[in-house]
């Protein structure tokens, strides 16, 4: 049993509100496949800013805590749990990978009114109870603040590439959001022998960035009709891959009327808001061009973040590049609030920064 103060947490409690930062929260032991983890970093991306923000929709879970990519270290496991063990340091993501799903914890907050709900995994917090399967053992020459970007980022990124996309030699893709996870997808695609890649954003930083990760042409969607220069591009056939990661639905639409007749594939893992829909003409379907979405790029964590890991050992992976600005756990709100403004890339949310290996 691990005796623990009160922890300090940042608490979705209303939509549309800004996070309640709290610092009475009492957190449960680990039951049957969960662990007790301390958390070290938490990564910040458009999935919790569209919770924050109600744009999944009603939540029926309020007041719970956010955040679904992170790292820190085992402090006790529960029933069942051989994953890892306490001591072990380990990264924390939303994808379900080996081990047993144990399922969310339930808080106690006297400043909240009582509990506080909670997934299989949370990282805007001290301390988090975690499902066995939402954890992998870090990788051997990852740092802590990088390993948060294993969470999600990476995994759904650069595994929509690897897992999902594949191009053949001398394809031709267009990357449509240059978050991390478009950004992760850009630094797949160099392991990769593709005649053009494309990036579409709207930020003329991100489309710089965007270059030096190995992109062929930067287009900014705020100047040009991205679809019409990517007809250009390509003899105007439209590209063999489009790779989708704005979240918004319009862009959806826009990546697949890039691709080419006759096999062009769009894939997308954007979530956009909830009650939107796409609109497509089926003619295009009749005509050859694919449309599919990817939960998490495909990946599994147990195998490819080991594999990609093995990249960023190797350089092909700048992820220090994707972090850029970091904040305190009390500044939660600011980085929601500069990630919605695009003021930012992937904000990274310091809760223990002196936990070493």
């Amino acid at each position: 049993m691990v005796s623990l103060a009160p922890m300090k947490a940042a608490v979705l409690a209303g939509l549309n509100e800004p996070l309640v930062l709290v610092d009475d929260i009492v957190c449960p032991e680990p039951g049957p496949g969960q662990v007790l983890v301390k958390l070290a970093y938490s990564g910040v991306c458009h999935s919790q800013l569209m919770e924050a923000r109600g744009r999944r929709g009603a939540d029926a879970y309020l007041p719970h805590l956010l955040g679904h990519e992170g790292s820190g270290k085992v402090l006790a496991v529960g029933a069942g749990v051989t994953k890892v063990a306490p001591g072990q340091l380990v990264i924390l993501g939303w994808i379900k990978g080996r081990g047993l799903d144990g399922g969310g914890a339930r808080y106690q907050c006297a400043c909240l009114g009582g509990t506080v709900n909670a997934g299989g995994v949370t990282t805007f917090n001290e301390y988090a109870v975690v499902a066995e399967n939402r954890l992998v053992p870090l990788p051997d020459g990852v740092p802590l603040d990088l390993a948060v970007l294993f969470g999600c980022a990476v995994p759904t990124g650069a595994g929509i590439v690897t897992n999902d996309v594949k191009p053949a030699p001398g394809s031709t893709v267009a990357v449509f959001g240059l978050g991390g996870i478009g950004m992760s997808a850009l630094m797949a695609l160099k392991l990769f022998d593709c005649a053009a890649v494309i990036a579409v954003d709207v930020a003329e930083d991100k489309l710089a960035l965007a270059r030096e990760f190995g992109a062929t042409h930067a287009l900014n969607a705020s100047t040009l009709d991205p679809v019409a220069a990517i007809r250009a591009l390509t003899d105007g056939k439209g590209v063999d891959y489009a790779v989708e990661a704005s979240g918004q639905a319009s862009v959806i639409e826009q990546a697949f009327a890039s691709v080419r007749r006759g096999g062009g594939q769009c894939v997308f893992a954007s979530h956009p808001e909830a009650g939107t829909r796409i609109s497509i003409d089926p003619y295009e379907l009749i005509c050859g061009k694919q449309i599919r979405g990817s939960w998490g790029g495909n990946s599994d964590p147990d195998r490819d973040i080991p594999a990609f890991a093995a990249l960023y050992r190797a350089g092909k992976l700048p992820l220090e590049r994707l972090i850029t600005k970091r904040y305190p756990l009390a500044g939660i709100n600011e980085a929601l609030d500069d990630l919605e403004q695009r003021r930012v890339g992937r904000p990274l949310i310091e809760i223990d920064p002196g936990m070493e290996k």
